[in-house]
């Protein structure tokens, strides 16, 4: 550990589960790393849609997990447990967490953390480690997407939605997203997708058939379930692989299965957050391998659609909710 650190720091704690007035800041103690983590003084922390199940009481964070909530940071090294190895002091990095992003302070596993790409600023790279993690695992080894292949991503300006787009279009992959206004359309289409189709006037399963040719698509990310279920069923090629990432229209649904046989489909699906630091560690490994050299070259970044103060985390809640962003929503500490 260093010296002259602070013994308290400001955090955004829930104060009872409820709507994002609930989020209100608080002085807790300065977390201690411990065997193997690192101790960071966030910069910027992403807001995801977990941060929200987890303020409305659905989603309690893993055992052992700070309760406050936030995935993901981006900031400097300040202090090193026992036999941390990775960084060094001062050292810029963003970082997966299972809990406690909305904070000064905040620890991680050095596995679990990664250098924060050239060219990229704090604020861009709290944006990545949640969706590019997600978007990696999912997409890519549960989904097994390929170049020359179709990918078919629903929700295609949240921020898994544009980060499927830039990794898929930057791997060789034809990306078709559905996104609910013609205004997202047309950002889903300007960030790189080959088709967008706005859900509320147009059959995504008849639009999605009709730009592969009637074969439908080979990998689809689902973050919808509910009747999307049946209709992904439909849309898939045969092979296909659905992934599932959520289930905001529901996790139950009466299915018809024998499409699931007919065409060979595999339905899979994961969560990310419970997962241990090793699980973690290893898809960060893969992140670093084939995504960060992206990332350097600024063949892809994360979009940012609005940047709040720590202290107005519940406006930011808010505005998730509405769903009228575009990309990712940022607390800059």
């Amino acid at each position: 550990m260093t010296n002259s650190l602070p013994e308290s720091m400001t955090a955004i704690a829930i104060r009872e589960p409820g709507g994002p007035d609930v989020l209100v800041p608080e002085i807790r103690p300065l977390p201690q790393p411990r065997a193997g983590e690192i101790l960071v003084r966030v910069a910027a922390a992403g807001i995801n849609r977990p941060d929200v199940l987890q303020r409305q009481g659905a989603y309690p964070p893993p055992p052992g997990a700070s309760d406050i909530p936030g995935l993901e940071i981006a900031g400097e090294v300040i202090a090193m447990g026992p036999d941390a190895s990775r960084f060094k002091l001062g050292d810029k990095i963003c970082a997966l967490v299972p809990g406690g992003g909305y904070a000064e302070y905040c620890v991680v596993h050095e596995t679990n953390a990664l250098p924060v790409p050239d060219g990229l600023s704090l604020t861009e790279a709290a944006g990545i480690p949640e969706t590019f993690f997600t978007v990696w695992t999912n997409v890519f080894e549960r989904g097994a997407l390929k170049a020359g292949e179709t990918l078919l991503v629903h929700g295609g300006t949240s921020g898994i939605g544009t980060t499927a787009i830039m990794l898929a279009k930057a791997l060789g992959a034809k990306v078709i997203v559905t996104a609910g206004s013609d205004q997202k359309c047309a950002m889903c289409l300007k960030i790189g997708a080959d088709i967008a189709i706005n859900y509320r006037t147009t059959d995504f399963v008849a639009a999605t058939k009709t730009a592969t040719e009637g074969c439908g698509a080979d990998v689809i990310l689902d973050m919808v379930g509910g009747d999307y279920i049946a209709r992904n069923y439909d849309a898939a090629a045969r092979d296909g692989r659905i992934v599932q990432i959520a289930f905001q229209g529901g996790a139950k649904a009466e299915i018809d299965f024998r499409p699931l046989m007919m065409k060979r489909l595999t339905h899979t699906g994961s969560t990310l957050r419970p997962r241990s630091a090793v699980e973690k560690a290893a898809i960060a490994d893969q992140l670093a391998l084939h995504v960060w050299p992206l990332l350097q070259r600024g063949e892809c970044r994360p979009i940012i659609h609005a940047v709040f103060p720590l202290a107005e985390a519940a406006k930011a809640h808010a505005l998730m909710e509405s769903g009228q962003h575009t990309g990712k929503i940022i607390l800059s500490v």
